[in-house]
C-alpha cells in the first residue's frame, strides 16, 4: 500500500515537472522567439511554418493538462512525437551530448523516456479529469 502511495506522488511529481518544462518551452516560443521567428526557425529546418504553431500549442496545452492532471497519461503519449521529432529535426545530427554546438539528442531522449515513464505510472496523485474507469491512486 505505502509503495502504491509513492507511485502516486511520484506520478504527480514527474508530471508537475513535465508539464511546467513543456509550458516553458511554449512560452519562450512565444515570448522570447515569438511565432513569426519561430515559424522562421521551423522553415530553416525544412517545416512548414505553420507547424510552429501546432507545436507551440501542443506544448503550452499539453504542458497545463500535464501540471493540472487532465487525461496526463494521454497527454503524456501525445507529447512523445513533438521530442522524437527535435532529435530528427534539429539535434541528431549534434551528437549525443547536449552541451554540443546546437544541442545533441540526450536531453530530448531524456525527456521523452520520462513521458513514456509517466503514462506507464499513469495520471498520479491529485489528477483533476481520468479517463472513465481509471481508478485514482492517492
Amino acid at each position: 500500500m505505502l509503495e502504491a502511495r509513492a507511485a502516486a506522488w511520484g506520478a504527480l511529481l514527474l508530471r508537475l515537472v513535465l508539464g511546467g518544462s513543456f509550458a516553458a518551452h511554449a512560452l519562450l516560443k512565444i515570448v522570447v522567439f515569438t511565432m513569426p521567428g519561430t515559424a522562421r526557425f521551423f522553415e530553416s529546418l525544412g517545416l512548414p511554418g505553420w507547424f510552429a504553431y501546432v507545436v507551440t500549442g501542443m506544448e503550452l496545452i499539453g504542458g497545463v493538462a500535464l501540471a493540472l492532471g487532465v487525461y496526463a497519461r494521454w497527454v503524456a503519449l501525445a507529447l512523445v512525437p513533438i521530442l522524437v521529432g527535435t532529435i530528427v529535426t534539429v539535434h541528431g545530427a549534434n551528437g549525443w551530448l547536449f552541451d554540443n554546438k546546437g544541442g545533441g539528442w540526450e536531453f530530448p531522449a531524456f525527456w521523452a523516456a520520462m513521458l513514456v515513464v509517466q503514462f506507464l505510472l499513469g495520471d498520479g496523485a491529485c489528477a483533476l479529469l481520468r479517463p472513465r474507469g481509471a481508478r485514482p491512486s492517492s
